[in-house]
């Protein structure tokens, strides 16, 4: 069993979003200095204006660069040691020379430069553009070893000789020489891919990397307390930091050490380097099997096979498109592949997405394997069926299920089907950007106990919370469920992570993503020292319950090891921050009793939820996207948390766009109470530094995702819905997702470019020049009404629409909350229990004292959460935010109609009966049509 997270993981995984964001670009910015360096000093070798001082400018330069370069293959310590020979015998023009080479192939090729570069090694290759066989794989392999110069070249020319013959998968070895060096390496360095690991070797660089040297230290010290062996630490740490690479040991011992077995920190043992060519085709094969998509692989194959078709699929091998004369233009737009990849047979190797048995269930697997899953389902139908997969799975009708109501509308739909009663809960508002953060904890726990104090605890099966949320709040997943146990230990959790799919594979986020959270709370709960902590915990409280009254709420509460049973769920919609097509998503679980509890149900829920005829185009994107991130997923998350933070920096630091525009930042969106870290923002004055990230990502309630950047739009005067319309898609061609009254989301994603972001940057600077050109020829009238304009959406929003509450004739419970969302459903199925009321009409009854309640869910999107839902009293604060609603789709409500409500005779009726209308009979023909001038009845 892998060791629990201790405090001193959790420490040093939050130093690493200041830790990832340095070392690398520190190097790349070296290097172009060098190179504009060789240019002044070839001018003044020119000039014979050399002195002593510009040769130390030079060499100083090196020494900057040299102990990250020795952390990469190319150009390499080597090569830099005889660059810096060069400057010291004043060998000025061959120094600017091969500089500017090295810095010419760094920029084009990374790492992969070394395939070419090496003039009498057996793959050199004198041109640029020849980087290996076409359509090759590059990687680098990390020797953690601390042998002689000498003993590596020799273990890399036997590996190298190894290698002769393979096209596709080509590595270089890098040697480091200690463990402070790996755990460097491997955090800064993306191409590495495999480490082979020397259990005996120091603990701490002779040359230390300076930015990491105080995140790493505790690691180092830990160990030299604990005397653990090196290897067994760099393992360790590479599992947690980057959990994908594989790992070999090399070892002098015939039979390796019980604590490595029983760990499993390794992929395999080898005896010392008496095989290369058995270590090069492990180190080959690892990634290979890394590399290899099963589905994805048996749809090519099945395209290239000559097929009849004779099923029905008149479009597949392309045969009625590309012999239509109407036609040709669909094969012209999306090539042959696609129609020869069609198909609706499941044979071939084609397999069954509703009965996996061969290539689908393999991919299944290995995703489950790359998401840190038990196990992982595929949804060709988007996070919204795998959603109410979840929810027919775990639910019976009946049961209550504690949600926020701002979770996405697929949930709601969701408990309509399953008969299950939500008990919505409103997250926090930040009442001065229009939007809602995360349900505290508090509240969550505060439900729980009032349930249990009405006797309904029992019925209390499921708890569904979004993490992370449309403008980036991240729960606490790992705390909130051990809280949330302590009081029902039998609860089940799904955690919606829709927009957080990336998040595995970048430690600072990691920590807080469902599928880690649940691993680790079981190992903690089923480790000795959890429950030593436990029953101290429970005798310091004496007899009082755990779960009981307002201790309960001050408390942390830890769960009762002996009777929790941790089963969780998470909902990726892969396509909307991974590399797959639209509507692939993937369904996790972490269920201790799945086999024995969910099996059945969920095929059950997987078979009335998902087609029978699967777009395999789909399924192939998603095994593709768990590839790429197995492989990649590290680097361009990296990335994309760069991006985001130059793009808060950018914008921050420019006076003319921080006057109209700001991006939020922590102290914005989440209130201080939930920030005991302190953290306030991330850029900037007064910015985040290490312990404060340290602090807020292992232990804050809510933190912020850096890569949701929400820019706040009001002082342009100009709503979130027009700033998006007018001045990004209008003028700049810039699609974002999400709206409010006065911010637009936008997300930096794997798909982002640094030069997207430079066009971004460009176009709203170009916008708030020609708004401040616009305000300094404005006449005092229009000044005036800009200023009203800015004040209406910034000092003048309307209250955020709470939760109102279900009406009394839907409250099974009687007073607890929750509702029978079902029976108010499909009531309103039938027209004479319904009627329209308009926004003006609803205001003036509500304020006569009558009750309008909700038919249906009404719907804004974006975000696509219900403002109101079936059964829900409409209240005059949610008629005054739909009144100022900026957004132009509102799902449920027809503006030339008006809100649909109950009849008050039908919430007479229904509150008699409990939320159970009484039908009529059935009688042979039409029904008659009331009396008057009442709507039409629906037909029966």
């Amino acid at each position: 069993m892998a060791e629990p997270m201790t405090s001193l993981e959790s420490g040093v995984q939050a130093h690493l979003l200041s830790a990832v964001l340095n070392p690398e670009q520190v190097r790349l910015d070296v290097w172009n200095r060098l190179r504009e360096e060789m240019s002044r000093l070839e001018a003044r070798h020119a000039a014979g204006k050399v002195e002593p001082e510009h040769m130390e400018q030079t060499l100083s330069l090196f020494a900057e660069v040299h102990p990250i370069e020795r952390l990469f293959v190319f150009p390499g310590e080597a090569r830099l040691l005889r660059l810096a020979e060069m400057a010291r015998r004043h060998d000025i023009e061959e120094l600017a020379e091969e500089v500017r080479h090295l810095v010419g192939l760094l920029s084009m090729h990374r790492d992969r430069a070394c395939l070419l570069s090496e003039a009498d090694g057996p793959r050199a290759s004198g041109a640029i553009g020849e980087v290996g066989p076409e359509g090759s794989h590059y990687f680098t392999t990390l020797v953690v070893d601390d042998m002689a110069p000498e003993d590596f070249a020799r273990v890399r020319h036997g590996m190298v000789e190894a290698q002769r013959g393979e096209k596709q998968f080509l590595y270089e070895m890098l040697q480091v020489r200690s463990v402070e060096d790996a755990l460097v390496a491997v955090l800064v360095n993306d191409d590495v891919q495999v480490c082979v690991v020397r259990q005996d070797l120091p603990l701490r660089s002779r040359s230390p990397v300076k930015q990491l040297r105080s995140t790493l230290e505790p690691i180092l010290a830990e160990a030299e307390k604990r005397g653990e062996e090196a290897g067994v630490v760099v393992a360790r740490w590479v599992r947690r930091l980057r959990p994908h690479l594989n790992l070999y040991l090399v070892t002098d011992e015939s039979l390796v050490g019980r604590e490595l077995h029983t760990e499993r920190l390794f992929d395999r043992v080898f005896y010392r380097y008496e095989s290369p060519t058995e270590l090069n085709v492990t180190v080959v094969d690892g990634v290979r099997e890394r590399y290899r998509t099963p589905f994805f692989d048996a749809l090519k194959h099945y395209a290239s096979r000559p097929i009849g078709n004779f099923h029905a699929l008149p479009i597949a091998r392309g045969h009625s498109v590309f012999n239509s004369r109407w036609l040709r233009d669909m094969g012209e737009f999306y090539g042959p592949n696609l129609f020869m990849a069609e198909s609706s047979s499941t044979a071939g190797g084609l397999d069954s997405l509703l009965e996996p048995k061969g290539s689908i269930k393999e991919a299944q697997e290995k995703a489950a394997q790359t998401f840190g899953a038990q196990r992982t389902f595929f949804v060709t139908n988007g996070t919204s069926t795998a959603n109410k997969i979840v929810h027919q799975t775990l639910l019976e009708p009946g049961d209550v299920v504690l949600i926020d109501r701002n979770c996405h509308k697929s949930h709601h739909y969701g408990l309509v089907l399953a008969g299950a009663h939500p008990l919505y809960l409103d997250a926090y508002p930040v009442r001065e950007y229009a939007m809602y953060g995360g349900v505290a904890l508090s509240t969550l726990k505060a439900k729980l106990l009032e349930l249990k104090s009405a006797g309904r605890l029992d019925k209390v099966k499921l708890v569904v919370l979004t993490n992370c949320t449309f403008d980036g709040l991240v729960y606490h997943p790992e705390r909130v469920m051990e809280e949330l146990l302590a009081i029902k230990p039998d609860l089940s959790f799904l955690w919606d992570e829709a927009w957080f799919a990336y998040a595995t594979f970048m430690p600072l986020a990691r920590q807080r993503t469902a599928m880690t959270a649940a691993k680790r709370l079981a190992e903690r709960l089923r480790s000795k020292a959890y429950r030593e902590e436990y029953r101290a915990w429970r005798a310091r409280r004496g007899d009082v319950d755990p779960a009981s009254g307002g201790r309960a709420l001050e408390d942390r509460l830890m769960a009762d090891p002996d009777k929790v049973r941790v089963r969780v769920y998470a909902t990726q919609s892969t396509h909307k921050s991974l590399s797959a097509f639209r509507q692939g998503s993937m369904l996790h679980v972490w269920d201790e009793d799945f086999e024995r509890r969910a099996a059945a149900p969920l095929k059950e829920a997987y078979f009335t939820h998902l087609t029978t005829s699967p777009n395999h185009q789909i399924v192939a994107s998603l095994d593709l996207a768990r590839r790429q991130v197995d492989l990649e997923g590290f680097a361009m998350v990296k990335e994309a948390y760069q991006l985001a933070m130059r793009m808060r920096e950018r914008v921050r630091e420019d006076p003319l766009l921080h006057r109209y525009l700001r991006i939020l930042d922590a102290e914005q969106v989440v209130p201080e109470v939930f920030r005991k870290s302190g953290l306030n923002r991330y850029v900037g004055p007064d910015s985040a530094g290490v312990d404060d990230m340290t602090r807020a990502w292992s232990q804050d309630e809510f933190v912020l995702d850096p890569t949701r950047l929400t820019l706040f739009t009001a002082l342009t005067g100009r709503n979130g819905f027009e700033f998006r319309s007018k001045v990004l898609m209008d003028r700049l061609g810039i699609q974002v997702n999400h709206t409010s009254i006065n911010t637009v989301l936008m997300n930096a994603t794997i798909g982002v470019t640094w030069g997207s972001l430079s066009f971004l940057l460009d176009g709203l600077r170009h916008e708030v020049e020609r708004l401040e050109s616009m305000l300094f020829q404005a006449t005092e009238a229009e000044r005036r009404l800009f200023d009203g304009k800015v004040r209406a959406i910034t000092e003048e929003l309307p209250p955020l629409p709470d939760f109102s509450g279900f009406h009394p004739a839907f409250q099974p419970s009687g007073g607890v909350g929750e509702g029978d969302l079902r029976s108010a459903f499909f009531m309103a199925y039938r027209e004479e229990n319904c009627e329209y009321v308009t926004l003006a009409e609803a205001s003036k009854a509500l304020e006569s004292g009558r009750p309008l309640v909700s038919t249906r869910f009404v719907v804004p999107y974006p975000p696509g959460f219900p403002i109101l839902v079936p059964g829900q009293e409409v209240s005059p604060g949610i008629v005054e935010f739909m009144r100022k609603l900026d957004v132009k789709e509102v799902h449920g409500y027809r503006p030339e109609l008006g809100l649909s409500i109950f009849t008050e005779s039908t919430l007479e009726r229904a509150a008699s009966q409990g939320g159970r209308e009484v039908p009529e009979p059935r009688t042979r023909g039409p029904r008659p049509a009331p009396a008057g001038n009442g709507p039409v009845p629906a037909p029966h």
